[in-house]
């Protein structure tokens, strides 16, 4: 685990929402379907790294969800059905999660506790990121990702 500092992500994707049991299931349709349409999104960054954005907790409708999304340039033209963000520069604390998508809590109570060991304070009201080079596929599967859990 480590501490990171990003600069500013320009992200376009698919907004997904649902209950939360349903996540795991619907983020690997999303990422597909990101995939799929790649060729639709102008200025891409780096088109093989997926980013998942969010932000934790339940404080509005219009925070809920997650944003499975790959990283822009400028993010001026969005392809219809999708949407764009612009995350901003942050502090995080990282993890690297491998194994399978449902199983990505237990990763980020270590890192929490990690956190708070290394007496940081996290900020929940804040983009946190899931980055991969692994799509995974539709369903279940065993994933490898970093997560960036947002910190002061």
């Amino acid at each position: 685990m480590r501490v990171v500092e990003l600069n500013e992500k320009k992200l376009v994707g698919i907004r997904v929402v649902c209950s939360g049991h349903q996540y795991v299931q619907e983020i690997p349709r999303a990422a597909v379907q990101l995939k799929a349409r790649l060729s639709e999104i102008k200025d891409l960054v780096y088109p093989v790294r997926l980013i998942g954005a969010f932000i934790a907790g339940d404080y509005s409708e219009e925070e809920d969800g997650y944003w499975v999304c790959v990283e822009v340039k400028e993010g001026k033209e969005i392809p219809r059905g999708m949407v764009s963000i612009v995350v901003p520069e942050q502090r995080y604390a990282v993890a690297r999660h491998r194994g399978p998508n449902y199983a990505i809590r237990t990763t980020y109570e270590k890192l929490h506790q990690w956190i708070e060991d290394n007496e940081c304070t996290r900020i929940p009201r804040a983009w946190h990121l899931e980055i991969s080079e692994d799509w995974g596929n539709e369903g279940i599967a065993d994933v490898e990702t970093d997560l960036y859990d947002t910190i002061k």
